[in-house]
């Protein structure tokens, strides 16, 4: 049995949840308004405090999209209760842990959702759940890693168990004693017994062992990497990363592992446009569809994550991004601050460009523009 605590409790599991999940949650979620084909944050959208600031009386809108995301990667869903206010617009999002719903097509081609809490059966609509899909989900739910990968992560189970005895009893099934001639029966429960019970377990490495009589103790040259231990825990560690889209070096294990690029910058990169690329797209288009209205949407107003702190280079590439940015009249001196943290200054919002490139046939021309 594969469950959400035995799973968790492999580090390999442990590190790509919390990778996902951390990531996700740390970055800001904003609604946006389309205006005269530029796009501004909409703060004043109802849904602004609710995604961006606080989901529910409980949580912060880290603890929110934390738990959405652990749950769309353990589960393969995400659900939460709608609160709406008078006027019909979301004021609340209460989470819902995934395994206690059940859901089901109703004939009327709405989707019910019904899940027990504080002793209480509880039935909802679609319109009143939200609900966020893994990878290849029908409408009623996506696919749980729990589930599909249950085979790995029972063997990386197994693996552990294995690696957790052959230490308890000292890295070694110890070796033989050889005896000159069969035992007693008495004499055989001091060998069986007393002996294990003294000398057995890593406690007890290391102490002298008294024979007599012609014993003999012969050693047994069996190490874990005569057993593959190491080796089935590297490719355990691999299988599960692979199960969840996350490159091995980034929880940790580096042997043998290779990288996008040779910077942070580039492995980061690299990790937003292959792995969290599809999640956030997958989290924003639900979002969208289940909590604007019809009039949102023809106003343009979207809902979407801001990634450009993950893009954030070292000090000299942040300069020369800013630099090429604001010579080519992309970026005002103003907005480069902005991401910086720092206040405007006079004459910063007015967009600049360097006029030195001229036609060659302009060259030597005083009044060429």
């Amino acid at each position: 049995m594969v469950s959400e605590s035995s799973a968790l409790a492999l580090s390999a599991v442990w590190g790509c949840t919390n990778l996902l999940a951390g990531t996700i949650g740390s970055l800001p979620l904003s609604v946006y308004r389309e205006k005269n084909g530029a796009r501004y944050e909409d703060r004043e959208h109802p849904l602004f405090r609710v995604l961006h600031d606080r989901p529910n009386y409980d949580q912060t809108a880290v603890d929110f999209l934390e738990f959405m995301a652990a749950s769309v990667e353990l589960w393969g869903n995400f659900y939460a209760e709608i609160d709406r206010g008078s006027a019909g617009r979301v004021s609340a999002l209460t989470p819902v842990r995934p395994e206690q719903m059940v859901t089901r097509r109703l004939d009327t081609g709405e989707i019910e959702y019904r899940w027990t809490y504080n002793g209480r059966q509880k039935v909802k609509r679609d319109r009143e759940i939200l609900h966020v899909r893994g990878f290849g989900g029908c409408p009623l739910g996506g696919l749980s890693t729990l589930q599909v990968g249950r085979n790995v992560f029972g063997s990386a189970q197994a693996v552990d168990r294995a690696a957790a005895s052959m230490f308890r009893n000292g890295m070694r099934p110890a070796g033989a004693m050889i005896f000159e001639s069969y035992l007693t029966p008495e004499q055989r429960e001091i060998a069986e017994t007393r002996l294990v019970e003294k000398y057995a377990g890593a406690m007890n490495s290391g102490r002298p062992m008294v024979l007599e009589g012609g014993t003999k103790w012969q050693q047994f040259a069996l190490n874990p990497e005569d057993a593959q231990m190491l080796e089935s825990r590297r490719f355990t560690v691999e299988e599960i990363c692979r199960m969840f889209g996350v490159p091995p070096h980034m929880v940790g294990h580096t042997e043998n592992s290779t990288s996008w690029g040779t910077g942070l910058e580039q492995q980061t990169l690299g990790f937003q446009k292959f792995t969290l690329r599809r999640r956030l797209r997958r989290i924003e288009q639900a979002l969208e569809q289940q909590l604007l209205e019809p009039a949102d949407r023809a106003a343009g107003v979207s809902i979407s994550f801001n990634v450009e702190g993950l893009l954030r280079g070292d000090s000299a590439g942040r300069a020369a991004f800013y630099q090429t940015m604001v010579s080519l009249g992309l970026m005002t001196i103003n907005e480069g601050r902005a991401r910086e943290n720092l206040p405007p200054v006079a004459g910063g919002d007015v967009p600049r460009i360097q006029m030195q490139n001229q036609p060659i046939t302009e060259a030597g021309n005083d009044n060429a523009s």
